[in-house]
């Protein structure tokens, strides 16, 4: 028994040590004499003071990893901010999408399919073509039916659609190859969630990889393939379908230049050389074997320097080319974005663009299926000039059946591929000030970044920057106008499938007649 005088300091004591610091039961200690409750005492407020250490470790250990929690969600902001939204596929930035219309592009869209399908091997489909002929409209249309096919059935947002990047020379960040790898790893990360713990510590362990200056091949091994080796097991595992990237104009991963020098050179030759790097690493990224079965299609001009790349040693095995040519049952047939079958496909594009003017304008002219032959065959198997002519007739400024007899006149025969020449000669030519019109479509053609007509009008000038928005107005068919003039970038901007050939007419000595007399002093202009 305790002596009386310590009943009380043995009682509240008890309380105390009875249950540990984790709610675990201690001991008890009824039947036992004073010095064995003394021992055990001795015993309990040993541990006691254990238990009290462990409390501190346990909220040290919690602070660690709230303080973790706060850095992995810093690093996380951080890259949404690194992120290249406008690349999506879908940004609003790209408003309105190119997309292929219902029943056209038929055969080369499940070839496309097909090749996507195939769970053998890696594949990097490389589909090419001049500018113009619907690269990017394939490319939207492809994005857009791989994110509406899921991983798995049980799954709810893990879609085939990894990432996407359509890149731009119109504007800064899509141009240009340090935000790539980035900007695919966070696509990656928000379709998988459970790829975001290791993107966010592969930054955390490199705070670098974020800077666009930072070498591509550690963005790629930290930031993309560390990803994609994390996915490989479950995705096995569960007989995923390949995953899919997606990268529009490959041959845009180069800024506009202003300068007329001869860095231009060299800086071409950089952006080159850099191109070719990109695809090295995209094609090392599909031979290792650690990732999931992932195809990635890539669109881009027939440039020379892109073919070279793609025919790398280590590259070629990868690649399936479009076009292609393909046997069947004794017949040999070419898939490409300007082959035969395209006339028909062109010819639906105006016989439906026409039908929806009708619908909305019951007075909307409905050319013959004759007139339509003509304006398809003129298009030169283009549809960058089939939907600039649906814009110049349908420009709601003018009578419609007016510029409809302008756009049949242009069926006379023209050499291939100066179609478009020819067209926005006539574009111009209907302007009130074709000279003041050419001025104002040379600069919105030279900006390396798309301005607000506001800053044009300042850059004109008080005398020719005063009826910028009349002008441009005119030009709407080939020309993105907002409907706030002070909305800052982009805005005021040529289409971006258009713009190529605006530079290219802008530059030519045929419109020599349109005179540069008008620019205002120390308003060089220099078409590429």
């Amino acid at each position: 028994m305790l002596p009386a005088s310590d009943s009380s300091n043995y009682n509240a004591r008890m309380a105390r040590v009875s249950v540990g610091a984790y709610g675990t039961p201690r001991r008890w200690f009824q039947g036992s004499t004073y010095a064995e409750c003394s021992c055990l005492v001795s015993d309990v407020t040993g541990p006691d003071r254990e238990g009290q250490k462990g409390d501190q470790a346990e909220m040290e250990e919690t602070r660690m990893m709230t303080a973790r929690a706060k850095r992995l969600s810093g690093t996380w902001e951080r890259l949404s901010q690194i992120a290249v939204k406008g690349a999506e596929h879908d940004s609003r930035e790209r408003h309105p999408h190119p997309k292929c219309l219902e029943g056209t592009r038929v055969v080369l869209l499940n070839h496309i399919y097909e090749s996507l399908d195939n769970k053998e091997t890696n594949r990097l489909i490389w589909l090419h073509g001049t500018a113009g002929v619907g690269k990017s409209a394939v490319a939207f249309t492809v994005a857009e039916r791989m994110r509406g096919l899921k991983v798995t059935e049980e799954t709810h947002i893990e879609m085939r659609l990894a990432g996407t990047f359509f890149f731009s020379r119109k504007h800064t960040k899509r141009c240009m190859a340090g935000y790539f790898f980035a900007t695919l790893a966070y696509q990656l990360a928000i379709n998988f969630p459970s790829v975001k713990t290791h993107v966010n510590k592969a930054i955390l362990e490199n705070p670098s990889l974020l800077d666009p200056d930072k070498s591509l091949r550690h963005q790629m091994e930290a930031l993309f393939l560390r990803s994609l080796r994390n996915l490989q097991r479950r995705l096995h595992e569960c007989g995923s379908p390949p995953l899919v990237f997606i990268i529009d104009a490959l041959d845009e991963c180069k800024p506009e230049s202003l300068n007329q020098s001869t860095s231009e050179s060299l800086d071409n030759d950089k952006s080159e050389s850099e191109l070719a790097e990109l695809i090295s690493l995209l094609a090392r990224a599909l031979r290792d074997p650690g990732v999931p079965v992932t195809h990635i299609l890539v669109t881009s001009r027939s440039e020379a320097y892109i073919r070279e790349a793609m025919q790398d040693k280590h590259v070629r095995p990868l690649v399936c080319e479009i076009p292609v040519k393909i046997t069947g049952e004794s017949i040999t047939t070419t898939i490409s974005l300007d082959g035969a079958d395209v006339d028909k496909d062109i010819y639906l594009f105006l016989e439906h663009s026409f039908r929806q003017q009708r619908s909305r304008c019951s007075t909307f002219p409905q050319p013959t299926k004759g007139q339509l032959e003509r304006l398809a065959n003129r298009a030169g198997r283009r549809f960058i000039v089939a939907s600039t002519m649906m814009k110049f007739i349908d420009d709601r400024h003018n009578d419609p059946r007016d510029r409809l007899e302008l756009m049949l006149e242009l069926t006379s025969e023209l050499l291939p591929g100066t179609e478009v020449y020819k067209l926005y000669d006539c574009i111009l030519s209907t302007c009130a000030d074709p000279s003041q019109a050419y001025l104002h479509l040379s600069i919105v053609a030279t900006l390396a970044d798309p301005l607000p007509i506001s800053q044009i009008s300042e850059l004109l000038g008080p005398g020719q920057g005063r009826d910028v928005e009349t002008v441009l107005v005119q030009l709407r068919s080939v020309v993105d106008i907002p409907a706030d003039s002070s909305l800052p970038p982009p805005s005021c901007t040529i289409h971006r499938i258009s713009a190529l050939y605006a530079r290219t007419f802008l530059s030519s000595l045929d419109n020599a007649r349109y005179s540069r007399k008008h620019c205002p002093p120390g308003c060089a202009l220099r078409i590429e």
